[in-house]
């Protein structure tokens, strides 16, 4: 099992938890950076040096980048990718709120294309629900699940076609885990087929603002 870590808080406010990432780097499938809600109107240089360190532990790191559910322009989508890589030498992509419907699929096979041109590689969609089937044909790793504990242990349901996929290509975000039950939310992410998972304690409005418990048990 491997994690995804979106730690979404300035390494300024909390260099501890920067710090216990940068050791268990080499246990993660990647670390999403997110200055502001995307890459912010210029360097930041405490994330510069951040990111720097990340890499050199082992870490790929993936630019955060917002597209709203298929609304925003497919060019600002590409710049922020540009950004994140010229700044914070990203390896990949984060495309958050993506669209999971049927219709939206060809302009996301279009932006995912571009933005794998632009040598943003691996590429992580997250609609946070299962999307149609071809979704999982773009992106190196999908994220079919993004919500509270209480919901993924009693609402979760996986599509039949998710079978026909290697586990690597699935993701599963869950927030608001008890801090016991943190290795077990890790075990049920394997059990429901999805190989990376990102559990965290934490609460709305932002979740992932702390390091998850989960990342010194990452092999659980």
């Amino acid at each position: 099992m491997s994690l995804l870590i979106p730690l979404y808080v300035h390494p300024g406010e909390d260099p501890g938890a920067w710090h216990r990432l940068i050791a268990a780097a080499d246990r993660t499938y990647a670390v999403v950076i997110n200055p502001a809600n995307g890459p912010g109107p210029g360097p930041d240089p405490a994330f510069t040096a951040a990111a720097g360190a990340l890499r050199a532990a082992g870490a790929r790191l993936l630019g955060y980048v917002d597209t709203d559910y298929g609304a925003r322009d497919p060019d600002e989508v590409a710049a922020d990718v540009v950004r994140h890589r010229e700044w914070y030498a990203a390896h990949g992509c984060f495309l958050d709120r993506v669209s999971p419907d049927p219709a939206a699929l060809p302009a996301c096979r279009r932006l995912v294309g571009a933005v794998r041109r632009l040598g943003a590689a691996p590429v992580v969609l997250n609609p946070g629900v299962h999307p149609a089937p071809g979704y999982a044909r773009l992106a190196d790793l999908v994220v079919t699940f993004e919500g509270h504990w209480s919901t993924y242990v009693s609402a979760f349901s996986r599509p039949a076609w998710t079978m026909r996929h290697p586990p690597e290509r699935f993701c599963h975000l869950v927030y608001g885990v008890p801090g016991a039950l943190v290795p077990l939310a890790v075990r049920t992410a394997r059990d429901r087929g999805a190989a990376v998972a990102g559990p965290v304690t934490g609460e709305l409005p932002n979740p992932w603002s702390r390091l998850t418990p989960a990342l010194g048990g990452a092999n659980a």
